[in-house]
């Protein structure tokens, strides 16, 4: 698999400095400098999420999935009443998440693709919810959901907000604070476009709270444990050191060449170069509002899963498939991960190649 170009969302593939550090023994980490490195992490991490004063971070050995469900076992509970906006595969999950634990849910069903509107969140004004579950990009059709009707809808209404970024981050503009977010979650192998295993929820006090007064329902998943142990820079269980190590190079790349917007910036030129020259192939665009994590088109004169098979077989190209009812429907590029404008015109030259013999 080596020489692959990947143009997945996660794993996605990274700079020379991330891998570099693949390379060298993991180190024993609980020490000082692994604790302060860590501090470090928590620190950027905030920051770049404009996270409200005396908000925390935690990192769980995890997917994204792990922390998607630490969030409901550890900031909700029974009394609960909970809203989750279900428009694809990982909206699904939430709120699977939420029968598993017994919640009262109700779901706001999207079509896919589609955005969420006001109309839809009006229906559960004043009926007493108290919190809402949402997949800020629904990265199975790549739409980016209007945050700020949702973050108005619970403000309005008194509603906690629990946001899951994880190919968001970085990715698409993300004020937890403005958005007054209880939690925000996100994962290693997304933008941060270092080795899975870590995934990282950002907590505003808010969070915090309910995590200190709720009866504990796990332990390896449990946030109280993690909010303790990371006071002092650690975690509960042995983590996956490795890529914390890779998330601080990471970060701080970030921070040297001008910030989280900066990084932002970049992804959206290469996501809205992608977007411009795919106008050229027999392709439709799925997502009314684009996420610059990823494109996802549907296919019009093939399956989407021949286009997948040949670009990895033939090209050596890496595309995101899709599961479920859209497997042969529709098929995904990602525009994170360290990705140029060249690596995009190998992969259109490949679709040119496809397009002269018929297959697309």
């Amino acid at each position: 698999m080596a020489g692959m170009l990947n143009f997945t969302v996660g794993p996605v593939m990274s700079c020379q400095e991330v891998l570099d550090i693949a390379k060298i023994s993991v180190p024993y980490f609980r020490t000082p400098e692994f604790s302060g490195m860590m501090l470090q992490n928590e620190r950027l991490m905030l920051k770049f999420l404009n996270a409200p004063d005396n908000s925390r971070c935690v990192f769980l050995t995890a997917s994204g999935t792990g922390a998607m469900e630490s969030c409901v076992a550890n900031i909700l509970d029974n009394n609960d009443k909970v809203i989750v906006i279900n428009g694809g595969s990982f909206g699904h999950r939430f709120v699977k998440l939420c029968e598993i634990y017994g919640y009262n849910m109700d779901e706001i069903k999207c079509e896919f693709g589609r955005q969420i509107k006001k109309e839809q969140l009006d229906k559960f004004a004043g009926r007493g919810y108290t919190a809402l579950l949402v997949n800020m990009n629904e990265t199975s059709s790549g739409v980016l959901y209007n945050m700020s009707l949702i973050s108005r809808f619970c403000k309005e209404n008194n509603i906690l907000l629990i946001v899951d970024a994880i190919s968001s981050f970085i990715t698409d503009e993300i004020d937890m604070a403005g958005l007054e977010a209880a939690a925000v979650i996100t994962g290693s192998q997304k933008a941060l476009a270092v080795q899975p295993g870590i995934a990282a929820i950002a907590l505003a006090p808010s969070a915090v709270i309910r995590i200190e007064n709720n009866k504990e329902k796990c332990m390896y998943l449990s946030l109280k444990s993690a909010l303790k142990d990371m006071e002092r820079g650690q975690t509960p269980f042995t983590p996956a050191v490795t890529t914390l190590i890779q998330i601080n190079k990471r970060l701080t790349i970030i921070e040297e060449n001008g910030g989280i917007k900066a990084e932002r910036g970049r992804i959206a030129e290469l996501a809205c170069y992608f977007r411009e020259k795919i106008k050229n192939y027999p392709f439709e665009l799925v997502a009314e509002d684009k996420s610059n994590a990823v494109t996802a088109l549907h296919p019009v004169t093939c399956g989407a899963k021949k286009i997948v098979r040949i670009l990895k077989d033939e090209y050596n190209i890496w595309a995101c498939p899709n599961g479920g009812g859209f497997a042969d429907e529709v098929f995904r590029i990602g525009h994170i991960g360290h990705l140029t404008k060249e690596n995009y015109n190998t992969l259109f030259s490949a679709f040119d190649d496809m397009k002269r013999w018929g297959v697309i």
